[in-house]
């Protein structure tokens, strides 16, 4: 079964973060599924703009401030992804320390560098 990430605010305008992150996880062979504002597609991935209940998600990576990641907490965990990863500005210890309670690992990382020195 294939791992999967889920990239929380997904865009596909190609000058955000999140599509750029799009991009390297397919070129690093890693599952993605998108979650954003609107409906698109890009690099073949669809984004989708309301939550879904994802299978296989071992990752979710935040591209959203703190006071926007409030609505997903509990979406979030009820996917019960393996870790999240916080992304620059979206560093958040009231949802790190919900994670943790949940048995979620967190991290405040760049998934583009994650993935540049093959850490992801």
């Amino acid at each position: 079964m294939k791992k999967v990430t889920l990239v929380l605010s997904a865009s596909t305008n190609p000058n955000k973060y999140s599509n750029i992150a799009i991009k390297r996880l397919i070129d690093k062979g890693i599952g993605v599924v998108g979650l954003g504002i609107r409906k698109g597609t890009v690099f073949g991935v669809t984004i989708d703009n309301e939550k879904k209940e994802y299978k296989n998600i071992d990752t979710v990576t935040l591209y959203l401030n703190p006071k926007r990641q409030e609505e997903y907490y509990n979406y979030i965990i009820s996917l019960k992804p393996r870790r999240v990863i916080f992304n620059p500005g979206a560093e958040n210890l009231e949802f790190e320390k919900l994670l943790k309670e949940n048995n979620i690992e967190s991290e405040i990382a760049c998934t583009l560098v994650l993935l540049s020195t093959n850490q992801y």
